[in-house]
């Protein structure tokens, strides 16, 4: 980049140009560089894959639902269990092939110490997917 010229006497002004030469080579050589790069990105090779007629197999694990009110009664699957009996329930389930997953419904009013003790069950019974079930807001 050029400015100005030798000449501090003032007998000429100064010369404030952008030499834009070396701008326009370096734009040219990308150019070329994307230019040549890009047919190789979209290169595919063409082969003739075989067909089959089948039928997906898709089976969706059942889901448990455990729901536990603001008093601490559990309900599985809208049937009311005894703590107790949690623990073997949970134990089965995870037995199942496939596992069912564990959607946790809990009041509002539901204590936070109950809750991890039955995520702590849950983990130690081999459940693996397990998820709390929310209302949204409006």
């Amino acid at each position: 980049m050029a400015f100005g010229g030798f000449d501090q006497q003032g007998g000429t002004p100064q010369m404030s140009e952008i030499n834009m030469v070396p701008l326009i080579d370096v734009m040219l050589v990308l150019l070329i560089v994307f230019m040549i790069t890009a047919p190789l990105l979209t290169h595919r090779v063409q082969i003739d894959l075989p067909a089959a007629s089948s039928q997906a197999t898709q089976e969706k694990p059942e889901t448990v639902a455990l729901a536990v009110d603001g008093d601490g009664a559990l309900y599985w699957n809208d049937e009311p269990i005894a703590r107790a009996a949690l623990a073997a329930r949970l134990a089965a389930a995870a037995a199942e092939d496939p596992q069912p997953e564990l959607h946790l419904r809990a009041d509002r009013d539901t204590r936070y110490q109950l809750l991890a003790e039955i995520l702590s069950e849950a983990r130690e019974a081999g459940i693996a997917k397990m998820g709390f079930i929310t209302v949204p807001q409006r």
